[in-house]
């Protein structure tokens, strides 16, 4: 037994030299990159490679120095340390409101089968398919939006001839869905572009899926203050185009939102400036323009409405703001009317009232410290407070809601005065959008009450009176 203690310590370092020879034989050489779950703190890929599983970025532990996909997406990944890789297909599918997928290397598109290819992988090969729209979550919408495949191609298959080299990256974008309401042309589509490409300064390219002449001759003023390249009709266009960097789909903040703590410090009131260094141009004139003030007057812009939601005494809220000391401009832009148009008139005034619905996102227009006024219809009170008053409060107007009563809505004549449609539109809402787009969007038009509606002009004109 003492012979063998005696031995105990040359055992020990016997052990530990075989151990660390072992070890040795392990250490990565220069240039190699460790996937494993003890690996260093170095970069390593982070894309699923498989041709049934679709590819996407994650993080696989939450203290590894994995990229996750947005990092590329938002442009901060550093090129030394991304050299190694040939290319890359990921994609970001964590928001609720929107995919966004990000593809760098030998890029090439194929209109006719739906697809961008990536040709310079190496091993990495698979497919992610996207429909680039801003309405994730709504199911039935996304249905009708153009779905794109984005493939990876093994390194022995021959690329198709590029017929336009682009040294620039391209942003590919969907004018599908909702857009011909204005509300959801600047939330879903132009807002969402903005926050995407602002970055690039100009040396990016758009790509426009289900692209519609009428939406480029609409905000074309606007788009080429964000790109100095012509956009393209991905659909309409077969040629081969190539490209060292392609992002498809759009970022977004949430309903006409932008937040500086993820938007490279940007705000909404810079989506402002650029809307009106867009729209700073001569106008066609179809709209009179607001009167600067006649013998320091505020104005006041009327919006006004042709089917549901109609102010049904809109000659008696007119004469009452003339008695209160406003300046009266009524809007009734046709769809044809130049954006431009409208901004001279808004860009103009002091003030701005409507009744809730789309044509309001033309707040957007408004010069800070301006008024605001929304009228509520019944049922409404949440929807004109987060698509209308949140974000107008962030633009830097004075924000102002009239929430009309039940005497005051046309539904009074349509149901009885206990009705739930009248006395709780709380229970009609909860039974989903539909219904309320039924009942309350559809249905009802509006006869404001003029000595309480008349407060709420007269505040308005206080206030604006007390910034001169």
């Amino acid at each position: 037994m003492v012979s063998l203690l005696r031995f105990c310590p040359l055992i020990v370092f016997l052990f530990y030299s075989a151990t660390s020879v072992f070890r040795f034989s392990w250490v990565t050489p220069p240039g190699i990159v460790l996937i494993g779950r003890d690996q260093p703190s170095v970069l390593k890929t982070h894309i699923k490679a498989s041709e049934t599983v679709p590819l996407e970025a994650r993080e696989e532990e939450q203290n590894s120095s994995v990229i996750p996909c947005s990092s590329f997406i938002n442009g901060i990944v550093e090129e030394r340390r991304y050299r190694y890789q040939k290319g890359t297909l990921c994609c970001d599918r964590s928001h609720y409101r929107t995919d966004i997928c990000y593809m760098k290397g030998d890029i090439r598109t194929d209109s006719p089968s739906s697809s961008i290819l990536l040709y310079n992988g190496g091993e990495m090969k698979g497919e992610e398919l996207i429909r680039p729209y801003t309405r994730k979550w709504e199911v039935e919408i996304m249905k009708t939006i153009d779905e794109l495949r984005l493939r990876s191609i093994n390194g022995s298959l021959s690329p198709r001839q590029c017929d336009v080299k682009h040294q620039v990256p391209a942003v590919v974008i969907s004018t599908g869905g909702y857009t011909g309401n204005v509300y959801h042309e600047f939330n879903d589509g132009l807002l969402p572009l903005y926050l995407t490409i602002e970055r690039f300064k100009g040396e990016v390219v758009v790509v426009v899926v289900e692209f519609h002449n009428w939406w480029l001759t609409k905000y074309e003023s606007v788009v080429k203050k964000l790109t100095n390249y012509q956009v393209v009709d991905f659909s309409g266009d077969p040629r081969v185009r190539c490209f060292p960097e392609v992002i498809v789909g759009l970022k977004i903040h949430g309903e006409l939102a932008v937040n500086p703590s993820i938007g490279n410090g940007k705000t909404i009131q810079d989506f402002r400036a650029l809307i009106a260094d867009g729209f700073q141009v001569s106008s066609s004139n179809q709209l009179k323009k607001a009167p600067t003030g006649v013998h320091g007057r505020p104005t006041l812009a009327i919006f006004i409405r042709n089917k549901s939601r109609q102010l049904l005494n809109l000659r008696e809220i007119e004469k009452t703001c003339r008695l209160i000391g406003f300046e009266v401009v009524i809007l009734n832009p046709r769809k044809d009317t130049p954006l431009a148009d409208i901004f001279a008139v808004l860009n103009s005034a002091d003030a701005m009232l409507g009744v809730h619905g789309a044509a309001l996102t033309h707040f957007l227009f408004m010069k800070p410290n301006s008024v605001f006024i929304q009228i509520v219809p019944l049922g409404l009170s949440w929807a004109a407070e987060e698509y209308y008053g949140q974000p107008a409060r962030k633009l830097g107007l004075e924000y102002m809601d009239y929430n009309i009563t039940a005497e005051e809505s046309s539904l009074s004549r349509d149901y009885g005065r206990t009705h739930p449609v009248l006395v709780d539109p709380t229970s009609v809402n909860k039974k989903g959008w539909s219904e309320t787009k039924r009942i309350y969007l559809q249905k009802q038009n509006v006869r404001v009450d003029i000595k309480r509606f008349r407060r709420v002009i007269a505040k308005a004109y206080s206030y604006l009176l007390g910034l001169n």
